[in-house]
């Protein structure tokens, strides 16, 4: 029996000794482990000095910079149209007439009206003169003494009765004729000229057809008729990038339409009001209004025709740049030594990104990470404009730093001052390749 009870004690003994080397080995490898630094894997790139285009995107349509939407100005149907869409128009030439007939008596009979007023004012002015050679033979009467005073009231009343019906038919002769200019006028109205020197666009209306005139309400929208050798695109540019565009800017439009091809334009207008879509919504945008100028557009444009375009709005040469995901945004750390993490870090909802710090917040420092041996060196940086891959740096860097440019992970979150880094061998390769070609580029300069 006690034979036994030593042998459980003895298994019991090796079981709770292996338990406890064990662990005393995870203790070991967890210690060494945490004493290891960690190795970030880096690409770079070297700083260098290029010619660096910013460039605004935005994308519209293309419309005629000359269009003229024609609309009658009289009811009534249309009895010529000796145009189609498409056809080419000169400046004056015929494109709608509409039935004349009920305008042409109207202005016959407002000049008939007018011709009965004229002669009725010569019968104004006869019983006018008249009048008044009654009035001063009783004038001369009266002086002599050989009329009476009540004879010269009537001869004077009756002077002035006249006169006035004269100035009144005066007057209406007048509104006669003023009548008749408007008869004519809606007359000539019938008749719709081309404005411009164009291409018919669009044609709405056929042969026959009963059209409402603008007089009273919109009117019927007959033709456009546009002048398709002078093109313009329109397009939104969003509120953030209009600030950038100036009038005169170049920019290069690309027709969905026509392919790869890429037309030259300048900018022409720049909105002032704002064109806003989804307002009062999450997906409310504002957007203003560019027109860019097409330089010798082709024959194929039509108007309505969706395109993109790339507004050059400034340009540097030779100065200092970097890829633009070198460059990331950073809060200093406070002096308990641990840095402010945004909001989306520390899992809270609501505020700035930036801590406060005295009761303000705290603006993220725009910094860039280069190589220094085996370490990641933290440098605040300045930047100005960029292009699609390269974002110049005013201060900060001379050139031919090597900058770490990726992964992005490791720029955004992973590096620190200090860090420890790895360039892989390929890496350092492409980067005295570099310096090759910037020698290269210096002496052809």
């Amino acid at each position: 029996m006690a034979s036994n009870n030593k042998k459980k004690s003895k298994k019991k003994l090796f079981i709770f000794g292996g338990i406890g080397l064990l662990l005393a080995i995870v203790v070991v490898l967890v210690l060494v482990s945490g004493d290891k630094e960690v190795i970030v894997t880096v690409q770079t790139e070297l700083a260098q000095k290029r010619t660096i285009t910013q460039i605004v995107t935005a994308t519209g349509k293309i419309y005629p910079e000359y269009q003229v939407m024609l609309r009658p100005e009289v009811n009534g149907e249309i009895v010529q149209l000796p145009v189609e869409e498409g056809d080419y128009v000169k400046k004056g030439q015929l494109l709608v007439r509409i039935k004349p007939e009920q305008y042409i008596a109207q202005r016959n009979q407002a000049r008939a009206q007018w011709e009965a007023a004229k002669a009725q004012l010569k019968v104004r002015v006869a019983a006018l003169e008249r009048s008044n050679q009654e009035y001063n033979r009783i004038k001369d009467l009266f002086a002599k003494g050989l009329a009476s005073e009540q004879e010269m009231e009537i001869a004077k009343s009756n002077f002035l009765q006249n006169e006035g019906q004269y100035e009144s038919q005066k007057a209406s002769v007048d509104q006669a004729k003023e009548n008749l200019d408007y008869t004519q006028e809606q007359l000539d109205k019938t008749a719709i000229y081309s404005p411009i020197d164009g291409r018919i666009s669009e044609l709405n209306v056929e042969l026959s057809e009963r059209v409402l005139g603008s007089s009273f309400s919109v009117g019927t929208h007959l033709m456009t008729v546009a002048d398709l050798n002078n093109m313009e695109a329109r397009v939104e540019v969003d509120e953030n990038d209009v600030v950038l565009v100036s009038i005169g800017d170049t920019a290069k439009v690309e027709v969905d339409a026509m392919g790869d091809k890429k037309l030259l334009g300048i900018v022409s207008q720049i909105g002032n009001s704002a064109q806003t879509s989804g307002m009062g919504t999450q997906d409310e945008v504002v957007n203003f209004e560019v027109r860019i100028k097409l330089i010798n557009p082709k024959a194929e444009l039509r108007p309505g025709m969706s395109c993109d375009s790339d507004i050059e709005t400034e340009t540097k040469i030779n100065v200092v740049s970097v890829p633009i995901q070198s460059v990331t945004a950073r809060l200093d750390k406070p002096a308990g030594g641990e840095e402010f993490k945004s909001d989306e870090q520390s899992g809270e909802s609501g505020g700035s990104d930036s801590a406060p710090k005295n009761g303000k917040p705290t603006k993220p420092k725009e910094v860039v990470f280069v190589v220094d041996g085996n370490t990641a060196k933290k440098i605040e940086v300045k930047t100005g404009i960029s292009d699609d891959n390269f974002i110049e740096i005013v201060s900060g860097l001379s050139g031919d730093e090597k900058v770490i440019s990726g992964p992005y992970r490791a720029i955004s979150k992973d590096l620190e001052d200090k860090s420890k880094i790895r360039v892989p061998s390929d890496e350092k390769g492409k980067d005295k390749k570099s310096e090759k070609e910037q020698k290269a580029d210096t002496t052809k300069s």
